[in-house]
């Protein structure tokens, strides 16, 4: 118990050590030092979780679909994302002659650094936040929003008419999606009457709230997956359909910044799910916070990824009536079910 309790409270007791190297530990200047120095920690693990998950999601497929997966290089196959940088790293970066250049460069840009806003805001641990809003929530869609103008900006500025029509169908697929995400969130906003990450985590100390909300739980599942682009979901990029969908035209790093943001959006997406509904990093005291919830991030991971190895890419009509037809109803159901619980409650307790 006390070698979980040190663990648990070393990220706090190396923060306190940083901040007592400045005259006042809690100066504007030790808080922006400890901001980028988090900042910095959250690239670090954004890039290395991106490299580890291609290679996991590899060996899901091959393990799914009954095929090798990457086996040469390196031991199984794990150096086969090395090499698949490196040889991105050297190729050239073209900009189509016609295209917007200003938006062409920094699109990917965007994409790569919205799950960095995002994951400042998240409970890695016990006070393990970066930045610990009492908006949490309302920061957290309002960035991931912004992917939408990102991907938009990638298609219009391509100058290329795939490129466009991917663009548009990520503005029609992701905007459609995002409500019903929303509305997943409100129940448990409702049980907790705040916004704030941190503590809706503490809410959790007893019952996780996928316990208390499974039908939001399962619909920000299933929007999670659209909004991070993955299969079945991933009509941006029907490559038998409109080649590659807002990405067409990049190569070398500018794509493999798209890659890796669908990865850091992947991690971002989980992180949430788990700070929500899992708990965060509430667990029994076998192990310390930190590691409860990148277990529990890891354990929504492979879902994802299992899915994505296991249906088709469904049509883009089917898409559309998932979205608006099922699923913003189920939310706003859950919704009125979650208000009449409270009031039943309260009135119990009132009694």
């Amino acid at each position: 118990m006390e070698a979980i309790r040190a663990l648990n409270e070393l990220p706090q007791n190396i923060a306190d050590a940083i901040r007592g190297l400045f005259a006042d530990p809690n100066s504007i200047w030790a808080d922006l030092t400890m901001t980028l120095i988090g900042m910095i920690l959250i690239i670090v693990v954004i890039v290395i979780s991106a490299l580890l998950l291609i290679v996991l999601e590899r060996k899901i497929a091959g393990w799914g679909s009954q095929r090798p997966g990457p086996n040469r290089l390196g031991p199984r196959g794990w150096f086969q994302t090395i090499a698949d940088a490196l040889k991105l790293l050297g190729k050239e970066d073209l900009v189509p002659a016609n295209a917007d250049r200003f938006m062409f460069k920094i699109a990917p840009m965007f994409i790569f650094g919205i799950p960095i806003l995002t994951l400042t805001i998240i409970p890695f641990g016990y006070a393990m936040t970066v930045i610990d809003l009492e908006l949490g929530v309302f920061f957290y869609l309002g960035i991931t929003s912004i992917s939408t103008l990102a991907l938009l900006m990638a298609g219009w500025s391509s100058n290329n008419k795939y490129s466009l029509l991917g663009g548009m169908r990520a503005v029609a697929q992701m905007i459609s999606y995002e409500i019903p995400l929303i509305f997943s969130l409100l129940g448990v906003v409702m049980l907790t009457q705040t916004f704030n990450l941190t503590k809706i985590v503490e809410a959790q100390a007893t019952l996780p709230f996928i316990f208390l909300q499974p039908l939001a739980f399962i619909i920000f599942l299933i929007c999670g997956q659209a909004e991070v682009n993955r299969a079945p979901f991933d009509l941006l990029e029907a490559d038998q359909e409109i080649i590659a969908g807002p990405f067409t035209e990049y190569t070398g790093l500018r794509w493999g910044l798209f890659y890796l943001g669908e990865y850091a959006n992947l991690v971002a997406m989980c992180a949430l799910a788990t700070t929500v509904f899992l708990g965060g990093w509430q667990g029994p005291a076998v192990l310390p916070g930190w590691a409860w919830f990148w277990l529990k991030v890891g354990l929504l991971i492979f879902v994802s990824m299992w899915v994505r190895w296991t249906f088709p890419r469904i049509r883009i009509d089917h898409l559309m009536h998932l979205a608006w037809k099922v699923l913003l109803p189920l939310a706003l159901l859950n919704i009125l079910l979650t208000g009449l619980g409270i009031y039943i409650y309260q009135l119990v307790i009132g009694g």
